[in-house]
């Protein structure tokens, strides 16, 4: 925006954000390797933290970054993405 004042306060807003979702136990999805190693070299969107999903305080709520339906089908290059699919029940 070229106004650092308003460039500070959405960071130390960023961060608050962020504080309040790890306390309340909010984020429930990162970018990791198959081991579960968290690492930036693993997260394809430069995401905070390597969040790819979080949900509302109620947990009933859920927002997600990565796209499983566009890898939930062979004819779509893979069955990955079905697992979130399955998992919902």
């Amino acid at each position: 925006s070229g106004d650092w004042s308003s460039d500070v306060c959405s960071s130390d807003l960023s961060k608050n954000i962020i504080n309040e979702l790890e306390d309340n136990n909010q984020i429930v999805l990162q970018y990791c390797d198959a081991s579960g190693n968290i690492s930036e070299q693993f997260n394809p969107n430069g995401s905070i933290k390597n969040i790819a999903g979080i949900v509302n305080k109620k947990g009933n709520v859920f927002g997600l970054m990565p796209h499983p339906e566009r890898a939930s089908d062979e004819l779509l290059g893979g069955m990955d993405g079905s697992l979130i699919f399955k998992s919902l029940k």
